[in-house]
């Protein structure tokens, strides 16, 4: 009996039926891919610089090239100014700076973004004083903005400023909180969005929007799969980075406006709901838009309702009064 005892232990050695069970370690989840352009999980505030964008002063244009988002917004007489955000990007030079209106406040809280400028309209002067969204002013000595000209161009075309000075002064100085949940506009896809099957897709090679005295145009390369930013004819290119101003995403927002009550800016109807375009990669769809009030974020979604996703790059939104056209080849 003792004989058969140790045979069947032997047995369940050899076997390993009296093993301890090892667990098995976990498997590994593969990682995620990432949106490029920016930092989706990033809590740190976008700062939002106002731009020129007066003709004669295009060509001295900085730091477009490293905005992750950027608005044309027209202005009094027929021009556009630009609004240019960035989101953990550290020793960026950016300008030369303008200006303030009332109704780039709106797209800046999109974002919960810091707003700087250097000067302001009495209508955004009278806003900003009553501290309705966190900004940083040049013209009064603000965030360490100076004066560069290297072109001999009239002295409101000559400032400039550093994306680290704007957000040490709104850390340091101002008090302002620096992390945000609420700091992502768009739906960002990894991969490229593709436009083409839709049926209400057209071919958007070049996408041509004119404000009246400024006329924006992008040109599509296929080989880069970016869109190549024109002004009244001149290429845009970073003055002294040499980078070229280029885009994946353009969004045409299309809006009414009224003058304000000195007849002379104007009041941009941000609010509300209109028509516009999406146009990545060659094609553009129209699209609707809505805003609900002055800090909400505006929603662009198909015509069926959905929510547009943008290739992952950099966004042109082009606000433009219904009165102008965006013609497509």
């Amino acid at each position: 009996m003792k004989k058969i005892f140790l045979i069947f232990i032997c047995c369940l050695l050899l076997t390993g039926c009296g093993k301890k069970k090892v667990a098995e370690e976990p498997k590994k989840e593969e990682p995620k891919e990432k949106v490029d352009i920016i930092d989706i999980n990033s809590k740190t505030r976008p700062i939002a610089i106002m731009v020129n964008n007066t003709p004669v002063a295009v060509k001295v244009q900085n730091g477009l090239s490293e905005a992750y988002l950027v608005y044309e917004v027209p202005t009094e007489f027929y021009t556009s100014r630009l609004m240019a955000l960035y989101k953990d990007a550290p020793n960026t030079k950016v300008g030369t700076i303008r200006s303030s209106r009332h109704n780039f406040i709106d797209f800046a809280y999109e974002s919960d973004a810091i707003y700087a400028s250097f000067g302001w309209s009495h209508y955004a002067e009278d806003e900003l004083k009553t501290n309705i969204i966190d900004y940083i002013q040049g013209i009064v000595g603000e965030a360490g903005m100076w004066r560069e000209n290297p072109e001999n161009l009239a002295y409101e075309h000559t400032v400039y400023t550093m994306t680290d000075d704007i957000i040490k002064y709104a850390r340091d100085t101002k008090g302002y909180k620096m992390e945000s949940d609420n700091t992502i506009l768009l739906n960002y896809n990894v991969a490229d969005v593709d436009l083409s099957a839709r049926e209400d897709a057209k071919v958007a090679n070049k996408v041509k929007i004119p404000y009246g005295s400024v006329e924006t145009l992008f040109v599509y390369n296929p080989d880069t799969k970016q869109y190549l930013r024109i002004i009244n004819g001149d290429v845009g290119v970073d003055y002294f980075s040499k980078n070229s101003h280029t885009t994946k995403n353009i969004i045409v927002e299309r809006i009414g406006y009224n003058y304000m009550p000195d007849k002379y800016y104007w009041n941009l109807h941000t609010v509300g709901s209109g028509d516009g375009y999406y146009i990545t990669n060659g094609y553009a769809v129209p699209i609707k838009w809505s805003k609900a009030d002055r800090k909400a974020k505006t929603k662009y979604t198909y015509l069926d309702g959905s929510e547009i996703e943008v290739s992952d790059g950099r966004t042109y939104i082009e606000i433009q009064i219904t009165e102008n056209t965006t013609t497509f080849e």
